[in-house]
């Protein structure tokens, strides 16, 4: 598949660079190579791109703690950041394992890590058992801070959520839900860490997460759709067109600004987070802007420049809305 498990969203970035597009036939020569190019595989400079959203929830999750008369754990925040690190890296290294043969064929990825001989399948897969090892060791850590644990009992579920992402191309063209229902689990999971329950506003921040990814994600994947209809892999593109896709992508983020909209209704926010969800809202029709259905050259600048500033920007903008204007409900 062109780009599964993670190249979105958070979990990863659409661009093929570093030594898999330098040195396509190059040979590991040393231990220290190898540990560079499994960061490079699963482009672990972009993992502060799926922190945003999680780090969102735990700001306001430690906000309700506090309004309720809790103290801030510190090694809740750490688990957090652990946890996020652990399963991006798993999630994109079985995906680079799960897609190998199909990035060896298309022409657009087989200058990846595994195609190219850059790194052995052996050292991916035990890649894959360590991190997968390392999330839920973090997840355990809730445990100790605050005997909370829902997020041990849930580790184990959610990396088989994320991996099988890798495989839903071969059977459903909605795989980009279900990328964005991965995300989505992102500031759900870390509400439930904090607080050790669901409520209104995590399920409402996920949901526009899911569309947000899902949107961006039938963008991306139009550069594919030759390939996809030729291997026979479903997607969007490949089932209603490029431009069927990219108005379908452009109805999900519709629907991620209403969510957006809705959450001062649930949690108590103020003027500086309809500012930013305004300024999010403008972005995400600039990314349109960006895509046409016979121009997809610009997909790069609408993927890594829009979509970091909305996540990370939509997280600034509100932190400061609870700092500067946010009061207790009631």
């Amino acid at each position: 598949m062109r780009r599964q498990a993670g190249e979105n969203a958070g979990l990863g970035w659409p661009f093929e660079s570093g030594a898999s597009a330098r040195h396509p036939k190059s040979k590991i020569q040393n231990p220290k190579s190898k540990i560079a190019f499994l960061l490079e595989m699963i482009k672990f400079s972009h993992t502060l791109f799926a922190l945003p959203f999680a780090l969102l929830a735990g700001v306001m999750a430690t906000r309700s703690e506090l309004w309720e008369g809790r103290s801030v754990r510190p090694l809740d925040w750490l688990g957090i950041v652990l946890c996020m690190v652990f399963a991006r890296s798993t999630a994109m290294a079985f995906n680079r394992l799960a897609d190998q043969a199909f990035d060896a064929e298309n022409p657009r990825t087989r200058a990846r890590h595994l195609p190219a001989g850059l790194l052995a399948r052996p050292a991916v897969v035990a890649f894959v058992l360590v991190c997968a090892v390392g999330f839920v060791a973090s997840a355990a850590l809730f445990g100790y801070s605050s005997g909370n644990r829902l997020p041990l009992m849930l580790a184990g579920p959610v990396l088989a959520f994320l991996c099988l992402y890798s495989y839903t191309k071969r059977f459903t063209a909605l795989s980009h839900f279900w990328l964005g229902a991965a995300l989505m689990l992102a500031p759900l999971s870390t509400w439930i860490a904090i607080r050790g329950q669901v409520e209104w506003a995590p399920v409402i921040l996920g949901g526009a997460v899911l569309f947000w990814v899902a949107g961006f994600d039938m963008i991306y994947a139009c550069q594919d759709v030759e390939f996809d209809r030729r291997k026979g892999l479903r997607s969007i593109p490949a089932r209603l067109g490029v431009r069927g896709a990219l108005a379908l992508a452009a109805a999900c983020h519709a629907i991620m600004v209403l969510l957006l909209a809705t959450l001062p209704l649930v949690f108590p926010l103020g003027w500086i987070y309809a500012a930013g969800a305004v300024a999010v809202a403008a972005l995400l029709a600039y990314e349109h802007s960006l895509v046409r259905p016979h121009d997809l050259t610009r997909v790069g600048r609408a993927f890594f420049h829009v979509n970091s500033i909305v996540s990370a920007g939509l997280l600034i903008v509100t932190a400061l809305d609870m700092w500067l204007c946010n009061r207790p409900p009631g």
